[in-house]
Formats: structure tokens, sequence, C-alpha cells
């Protein structure tokens, strides 16, 4: 549920926004409002977790995240569908680190807990693909708003479930939050944000622009320094300043930026400009999740043979390969020959990645850091599908009103030709960040497969 959330939406995106009156800048606060509010409380959720107890965090996240897909699928405007997709978030950074928590204490014989954690791996990759076919039939055959409604059931099993078979687990020692640290890093990403949609309406060099931009790295900035000086931290520094783990942290950004990029204008292009209907889009989506599975079991192999690096390194190039050919569509472009294609070299590009990633993120990391240093990984990646989603829709609003200044012509050929300009332009600055995370791989990723941890669990819960 948690996953699907951040997919499910993509599709049903177009109509939430001609019912609600959304604009083109600020429609990517469906998205962003979820994956911020999800990655900037994800550590905090997982303390609470901890101490409170995992059984009552995951329980009051599941009626949460219903509440909040409620509220949602009843939202008369934007702005109460964007703030109940904040709040979905909320709840979700309490529920997934708890259900993550409960699966490590119920299970703790090495077979069986390698087995749970192979099947929610399992669930939570295969989220994303439920989420867009999901999404298509719901929208075509429903209503958009069932693409949040759809939750409440599932939420309500998962609840009943729980207080009938599963044990009350906690942590004990030092039960104190870093409450500072949490709002200062998740107000300072919301500025961002806040300031990258700005930019689309008013340029890059407007003040209000300039200053939310600033406002978000002053607070990061102060974020730092909390971290650094709190006696209990919600991110000790010491898990991201170590090079490799640090390394895997702006790769899973730049990863970030470029899936969640592609799965928001690839629904948006599938829609708009090739009149696909709801659930063709979904369908459509699925080769990129196919590419997906398939390199991630060949990455499992290549992985203990030849280390994380030069995997990562090819995952980047190969994903940065499929973005660049997006950006030959068309008004017409054929599905088969050209996005197809597309879609399966991005797959497996972010399958070659998510494999290595996953266990990079734990080399040489103390016991008592694992949960935050996972949940960091997590973390990233989200915070980078925010900022991506964000920039890139500002990129593509910037593009579509240049492009169509420059026409002599206008009518509705020429709105589609600038929304395929837009796609294109997007595409190109995916595939820029992906082959960042290359780079980035390259020169700072130093961990070779003797280094990669040899608990599959551990590996897994990555």
């Amino acid at each position: 549920m948690v996953v699907l959330d951040a997919t499910v939406v993509n599709i049903a995106l177009p109509q939430a926004q001609a019912e609600l009156g959304i604009t083109d800048a600020n429609r990517q606060w469906v998205l962003t409002a979820y994956t911020l509010a999800f990655g900037g409380l994800l550590l905090l959720g997982g303390r609470i977790a901890d101490y409170w107890g995992r059984r009552r965090a995951f329980v009051l996240g599941a009626i949460g995240f219903a509440v909040a897909s409620a509220i949602g699928g009843l939202a008369q405007s934007g702005e109460m569908l964007f703030a109940a997709r904040a709040l979905q978030g909320v709840f979700g950074a309490l529920l997934a680190p708890a259900g993550l928590a409960l699966l490590t204490g119920l299970f703790t014989e090495a077979k069986e807990r390698a087995k749970a954690f192979a099947v929610y791996g399992a669930i939570a990759g295969g989220g994303a693909a439920i989420g867009l076919v999901l999404g298509g039939v719901l929208t075509q055959y429903a209503d958009w708003r069932w693409c949040l409604l759809v939750n409440i059931p599932i939420a309500l099993i998962a609840v009943f479930a729980a207080l009938a078979v599963v044990p009350e687990s906690r942590a004990h020692g030092d039960t104190k939050y870093d409450v500072p640290g949490a709002v200062t890093a998740t107000l300072g990403l919301v500025s961002l944000v806040y300031g990258f949609t700005q930019a689309a309406d008013k340029g890059w060099s407007d003040s209000a622009t300039l200053s939310f931009i600033a406002g978000g790295l002053v607070l990061l900035a102060a974020f730092v320094i909390i971290e650094l000086r709190s006696r209990n931290p919600l991110l000790p520094m010491r898990i991201i300043l170590d090079r490799n783990r640090g390394g895997a942290y702006l790769f899973s950004m730049m990863v970030g930026i470029g899936l969640m990029g592609a799965f928001l204008f690839l629904a948006l292009y599938f829609q708009i400009v090739l009149q696909y209907t709801p659930l063709e889009s979904g369908l459509a989506m699925l080769p990129v999740t196919a590419g997906v599975f398939i390199a991630a079991g060949l990455a499992t192999q290549l992985a203990v043979k030849f280390g994380p690096k030069p995997l990562m390194v090819a995952g980047g190039l190969i994903a940065a390969s499929g973005m660049l050919y997006l950006t030959q569509i068309g008004l017409d472009t054929a599905f088969v020959t050209h996005v197809l294609p597309a879609e399966l070299l991005l797959g497996l590009g972010l399958g070659f990645s998510f494999v290595p990633l996953s266990s990079l993120a734990l080399v040489g990391v103390p016991e008592h850091d694992a949960g935050a240093a996972s949940a960091t990984l997590n973390a990233t990646q989200q915070i980078g599908g925010s900022l991506g989603v964000a920039l890139l829709s500002t990129i593509a609003t910037t593009a579509v009103t240049s492009w169509s200044a420059k026409q002599a012509v206008q009518g509705p050929m020429i709105q589609f030709q600038a929304l395929v300009h837009s796609y294109q332009v997007v595409f190109a600055w995916g595939a820029g960040f992906l082959a960042l995370g290359a780079v980035i791989a390259a020169f700072i990723i130093k961990a070779t497969k003797d280094d990669l941890p040899t608990d599959v669990a551990a590996v897994h819960m990555g």
C-alpha cells in the first residue's frame, strides 16, 4: 500500500487535474506532497516505532493512512488533495519502518528471516507495478478517486490481522526523539520544492523563488548542525560521512530523480499526446518494471563476482541511455519500435542499480546503526524523487512556454508539439541525472565484492 501509492496516482493525475482545476505547475504536489512527507519523516517514524511499540505504530500508521486516503478520495480542491497526500506520507513514514521492524522481530532464524524479507522485497518491488495497472483500471472503470479510496479496505484488513496475530515489540534504551532535526529537514525540503514550483510561474530570478530556495538550503544546513550536536541524532553523521555509504546515498538520490521523472512524464505522454486510455497507459509502463525484475535477478549473482561499483556504473549508464532514447518521441511514436526498447533499457539499468545499492548502504555499519542506514537509503530515493519531480515539472512548464512563444502560428497541434518538446527536454535532464549517478559511483565508491554484507537478511532489509 505504501509503495503502491507512490505510483498509483500517476495514471489518475490527468483526470484529477482536470476535475479539481490544478495547474500544470502545481500538479506535481500530488506526488511530491506524499514523497516529501514520507522521505522526510521516515527516520523519525522508525525511531518512534522502536520505542513506542512497533505493533502499535503499525496499527496507528495503517489507520491514519486509511483516513488520509479517504480525505484525498473525497477532495474538492487541489489544496485538499495535496494536504491529504502529505498526511498519507506522514502515516506512511510510521507504517513502513514499523512493518519492517516487526518482520525482523518475528523471524529470528536466519533462513526463515531470509524468506520473509524475500517476500517483503517482492511485494514492495511489485507494488510500483501494481500501482500503475491498478491506477489504470480504477481510473478507467470507476473514478480517479478510487485510486486513493482503495487503501481503506487494504488498511482495515492489515489492522485486524496485526491485532489478531502480531505480538508487540519495542526497543529498550534512550527514547528521546530528535524532533528539531525532523522538522528542519522536512521544512527545508518543502521550501526547496516550493521554490522550484515558484520558478515555473515567476522565473528563476524572481525574489520569491530565490528566497524559498535559499531558505530551504539554510534549513538543511541547520539540520546538519543539529545532527552534529544532538545527543540522539535522527541521522548520525557517521552514517553518511563514510565514503561508500555517502556515494550510495548520492547515487540513490539520482536514481530517484530519474525513476519518478520517467514514470510521471511517460504517463502524461501516453494519455495526453498518444490518447491512451488510463488502463492502456498503466500497461504501457510495465516494461520498465519487467526490466527491473530481469536485471535484479542477474545483479544478485553478478554482485558477488564483480562487486557493487561496476554494476552501479553500468546500471546508471544503461538507464541514462533509455532516457536518451525517450528524447526521440514524437506526436505519433510507435510503442513497440521505440517506447518499448527505451522502457526496457531504463528498467534494466535501474535493476542493476538497486541490488548493489541495497547492499552498499550497509557496508561497515554497526548493528545499532543498521536501521538508520537502511531508512536513509529509502529516504534519499524518496527525497530525490520529490526534488526531481518538482525540478523537472518546472523545466517542462518553462519549455512549453518558451517553445510556444517562438511559433508564428498557434493552435491545438502547436500545443501538442510544445508538450512533446517539453517531455523531450525532461527526459534529457533525467538522462543527465542518471549519468551523474554513474559518475558518482565511479569516482566515490571504493567498496569491492569482499566488503559486501554476507547476511542475506541484511541485504534484503536494505
